[in-house]
């Protein structure tokens, strides 16, 4: 039981307190930075510490911690008829969700106790019965099923917000994030379904490991090979379900109020703490089902022992998670957000019907070579297909002033 528990906090310490937070946190100076380049601003460089007259601002990234130490001294706000306790309880919800669906995703391979420099027989001798350490810290049969039953819970947080402010404009906020999510559940689970015919588990190291058998020569069984469709849905899906833009009609700080308009401080500061661990833990689980976990071509087949190859995996990992998370940043800054009705249109007649008929597509696949090269060409087959229309298809006709002009129906997206 102390081996476990001793375990158990190791792997909490680095993949939560040595890796979620920080990342988050620098996601937020990294969206200052890139919003600053693409708008042809400075971007943060307030914030600094002089040192023997000569100030340091790091690049803005002294910014992190100017509004963290903002955030816990500033006098918290709490509406004359709020009520108090869900007030208070909104922000924490989706905060720990997303601590608690990180727990879920394995970041690096199994680690063999006698692999471990210095105290790895001392291990073997006093713990027998434990040979492997997994890099995981909860491992379930039901893991993905896990994450989504979980992740549903977020949206308690927000109504909650949004009704305990006792404003109708926060009430309204919460709605419109209830119908959105609601809308983008079904598609999110819809698209998973290919990955559980694929790899025929729920179980998330499974999923992964499944993803490192071979597919061609040197091509691995990655999800988005075999799943392509399902990866860019599920991509579409997560970033609606997080709320940015273009899916951001529950917030919209600055065109719309949002639900948490009421709240300030520390509590502000989780609901926008919240929204980066979102990003995080959306690209974790992304990378996992859809790009190999830890698992990378040739580099981590490498005849090395299992406590390198579990550093190597971490770092892999942590890579990959990375530019998954800054290519959401990116996406906020490319698109403008959505009309309401284009939101629901895109969500339950477009995404969900091709969603369903992936299902059914990649069954009949399957069925028919089990190997899943049939899935992969049909996959290859529709990227290259989406592309060749992306850079040859039909564009929209471009309006000129003078038509706007004349005819302002014309300028209605």
């Amino acid at each position: 039981m102390a081996f476990l528990i001793i375990t158990t906090l190791i792997k909490l310490i680095i993949i939560e307190f040595l890796f979620l937070l920080p990342l988050a946190a620098i996601l937020t100076w990294m969206e200052r930075r890139q919003s600053a380049y693409i708008q042809d601003r400075v971007g943060p460089t307030r914030a600094g510490i002089t040192i023997f007259n000569h100030r340091f601002t790091l690049w803005g990234l002294i910014h992190i911690v100017a509004d963290a130490i903002k955030m816990f001294f500033k006098e918290p706000f709490i509406p004359a008829k709020a009520d108090k306790i869900f007030f208070k309880l909104a922000p924490l919800i989706p905060f720990a969700i997303s601590l608690i669906i990180m727990a879920l995703v394995p970041f690096g391979p199994d680690i063999k106790c006698i692999d471990i420099p210095i105290i790895g027989t001392w291990l073997l001798t006093n713990f027998p019965e434990y040979s492997n350490i997994t890099l995981q810290i909860a491992r379930v049969d039901t893991g993905l099923l896990l994450v989504f039953a979980i992740s549903s819970l977020s949206i308690y947080g927000i109504i909650l917000a949004g009704w305990a402010s006792n404003n109708r404009y926060a009430l309204l906020g919460g709605l419109r994030a209830v119908a959105q999510a609601i809308s983008y559940e079904i598609t999110l689970g819809l698209t998973i379904v290919g990955i559980f015919i694929i790899f025929g588990t729920a179980e998330l190291s499974q999923i992964v490991a499944a993803q490192q058998q071979p597919l061609f020569t040197s091509l691995p069984t990655w999800g988005v090979f075999v799943q392509p469709l399902g990866a860019v849905f599920f991509f579409i899906a997560a970033i609606a379900e997080s709320k940015r833009l273009p899916f951001d009609l529950p917030e919209g700080e600055s065109e719309i109020i949002g639900y948490f308009v009421e709240y300030s401080s520390m509590a502000f500061g989780m609901f926008m703490l919240g929204e980066y661990l979102e990003i995080v833990v959306l690209s974790a689980v992304f990378t996992t089902l859809f790009f190999g976990g830890w698992h990378l071509p040739i580099i981590i087949n490498l005849q090395i022992n299992s406590f390198l190859a579990a550093i190597l995996g971490m770092i892999i990992f942590g890579v990959k998670v990375f530019l998954l998370s800054a290519l959401q940043l990116q996406i906020r800054w490319t698109l403008p957000r959505f009309r309401y009705d284009q939101l629901m249109r895109l969500g339950w007649k477009n995404i969900l019907p091709i969603a369903l008929a992936n299902i059914f597509i990649t069954a009949g696949l399957v069925w028919i070579d089990p190997t899943y090269k049939l899935a992969a060409y049909f996959g290859m087959g529709l990227t290259i297909i989406f592309i060749i229309l992306v850079i040859i298809g039909p564009r929209r006709a471009t309006l000129t002033a003078t038509t706007s002009f004349n005819n302002p129906n014309q300028n209605q997206v």
